[in-house]
């Protein structure tokens, strides 16, 4: 049973600002894709979310603090684990590092939405399941 994903991440030209350092913005992309490829990992993609569920996860909030810098061309590494799953939410933690350096982390909430309604709607116990499966996950009390 795994307790966190980990996601590699190079740094682009795109990715800097005009000191040469990663925008702080472009974070929010490195985690995305951490969160994202993490949920990949179970066969939890957002088509099959939307066409087999009827449901979408969508950031609901985000609270970031910034450690370091990184720079062009650094190989990243994003960890991802969850905090808990709750009726229609998940929390996770992320963290961005390079080598033995924190970067960045970031508390994120992702919620389960009705893509027609834009309402939150309960996780589907086979996503939570698939979760389950993989994954050490606190349940929210």
């Amino acid at each position: 049973m795994k307790t966190m994903f980990e996601w590699p991440v190079r740094v682009y030209y795109e990715d800097t600002d005009a000191g040469g350092v990663v925008f702080y913005a472009n974070y929010m992309k490195f985690i995305e894709r951490g969160r994202t490829e993490l949920l990949r990992s179970v066969g939890i993609d957002a088509l099959t979310m939307q066409r087999d569920f009827a449901c979408l996860f969508v950031v609901k909030a985000v609270n970031v603090e910034y450690h370091a810098s990184a720079r062009m061309d650094e190989l990243l590494n994003v960890r991802t684990w969850f905090r808990k799953i709750g009726r229609a939410s998940l929390v996770f933690r992320q963290e961005v590092w390079r080598d033995a350096v924190l970067l960045a982390g970031a508390d994120v909430v992702a919620c389960c939405v009705d893509p027609l309604e834009w309402k939150a709607t309960a996780i589907p116990k086979a996503v939570q399941d698939l979760i389950r499966a993989e994954f050490e996950v606190p349940s929210s009390n």
